[in-house]
């Protein structure tokens, strides 16, 4: 009987290595999905009940959230030139332009939506006139009953200058650069998918190089780009957070390049725009310890911190976002966005292990001045993706940035703490010291479908690695 156990238990230690590591080498030290476990740093959940919770609640439900018109059609200003360098990389296949819309594709309630007065009058359209005591007034009465019935909304220059402060002092709030100007164009992010393009080399690493080395918060004397996971506890939370998000939205990125990689440029009946699908080998080679110098498993739990972080803020702005309006000019598809809005919400506000933002930023003067770090460091960032030489890849870049800007936002402004103040009856819009604005909207839920995505496409890899 001895014999037998100690012949098992030979065998259950040689194998065991194996049971970890057969996902990408024989080497159980050099695992990656194996070191993927237990609690996520600077959280206090596990990655199982993250994976759990997105794959089984959050995914499907945002999966046909994102594809109703309000959150489908971005608009963003994809010809700004890149304030730092001059930069004319292109990617090297022909699928990275990406389609701007049509004006008949574009809902009527978008068009008609006026981003300069939302946080003012909400979503409603708002043509404004000035009173400068020249104009016939018989004239402009009939202007404005043939535009507006007899709605008037005539308000005076002093007054719009007045309304032109409140959002600059909102800007001054902001994590990011917003696109809101007069070369914004809409996108229907359904037509243009976040995908592999080719875009690499000395151009994309200059990018990701200028984002870690220049604007990261960095542990004195490091000077990689990347921080190694050991090093991180050199710096303070804070400085911590920062890098986790930034890490995190590499990897989402990774992880969306590997998924949907293009594995054949020819064209047939079947896949008219070539062939996409998951490559195993260049997930591998992104995030296996042994070519990233066993960082690629600590990346990919940064990933699942950005993911925790921004469900909080979603949970935090809840009270906000059950009233709004979702506009887009149908009556029907905005009733029903409203309603998987809320049902949404309430399934976030359902996890039990939410990210505690109450923790950062205590202290007094020095962490007032380093909240204003935080956020002038992630403005910079914003402004960098518009020297991305790649059109789609600077198309979801600005999306996920301002995502994160806009869940930053909610975070850490401080405008959102009495959402919902005691007493408040249903029905009854809570109250803030400013608005969200409808491009914040979108890209706050469509970065996080972003990062949702990646993890429910981590179990895919997760499975293809066992076979």
């Amino acid at each position: 009987m001895k014999e037998v156990y100690y012949c098992c238990a030979i065998i259950l230690c040689l194998f065991l290595p194996y049971v970890c590591d057969a996902y990408f080498t024989s080497d159980a030290s050099q695992s990656c999905f194996c070191k993927l476990e237990g609690q996520i740093d600077d959280c206090s959940c596990n990655v199982d009940t993250v994976d759990h919770f997105n794959n089984m609640k959050i995914f499907p439900r945002l999966q046909s959230l994102l594809s109703a018109d309000y959150f489908r059609f971005y608009k963003v200003n994809l010809k700004r030139d890149c304030p730092f360098w001059t930069d004319d990389s292109r990617c090297a296949i022909r699928y990275c332009n990406v389609q701007a819309c049509q004006e008949e594709d574009i809902p009527p309630g978008l068009k008609q939506y006026n981003p300069s007065m939302n946080s003012i009058f909400g979503n409603q359209d708002m043509s404004l006139r000035f009173i400068d005591g020249n104009e016939d007034c018989e004239e402009l009465e009939a202007d404005l009953n043939e535009e507006l019935g007899y709605l008037n909304t005539t308000i005076s220059a002093a007054a719009y200058e007045e309304f032109e402060k409140w959002q600059a002092h909102d800007a001054l709030e902001n994590f990011c650069e917003v696109d809101e100007d007069k070369d914004a164009q809409y996108v229907d992010l359904l037509l243009n998918p976040e995908r592999y393009t080719g875009y690499k080399g000395k151009s994309a690493h200059r990018i990701w190089n200028s984002i870690y080395k220049e604007n990261c918060f960095r542990p004195e004397n490091h000077y990689d780009a990347f921080i190694q996971s050991n090093q991180l506890n050199r710096m303070c939370l804070e400085k911590r957070v920062f890098y986790r998000v930034i890490s995190g939205m590499h990897a989402s990125i990774n992880i969306h390049l590997c998924s949907k990689y293009l594995l054949s440029d020819k064209e047939s009946l079947i896949s008219p725009g070539g062939k996409w699908g998951a490559n195993l080998e260049e997930f591998k080679r992104r995030f296996s310890p042994l070519t990233t110098d066993n960082e690629g498993p600590h990346w990919l739990r940064n990933l699942y911190f950005l993911y925790l972080l921004e469900l909080r803020a979603l949970a935090k702005a809840a009270p906000y976002l059950t009233h709004e309006e979702f506009f887009t000019g149908s009556d029907k598809d905005d009733r029903d966005v409203r309603d998987a809005v809320r049902d949404l919400l309430s399934v976030i506000k359902s996890f039990p292990n939410h990210f505690d933002e109450s923790t950062m930023f205590t202290g007094g003067a020095q962490a007032t001045k380093l909240k204003d770090e935080f956020r002038q460091h992630f403005r910079n960032i914003s402004v960098i993706m518009d020297c991305v030489g790649c059109e789609k890849c600077k198309l979801w870049g600005k999306l996920q940035v301002q995502g994160i800007g806009a869940a930053l936002k909610i975070l850490f402004s401080g405008k959102f703490e009495s959402l919902s103040p005691p007493g408040l009856q249903p029905g009854q819009k809570a109250k803030s010291q400013f608005q969200l604005q409808r491009g914040e909207i979108v890209t706050l839920f469509n970065a996080f479908g972003r990062l949702s995505n990646s993890i429910n496409e981590l179990e895919m890899f997760r499975k293809l690695l066992r076979e």
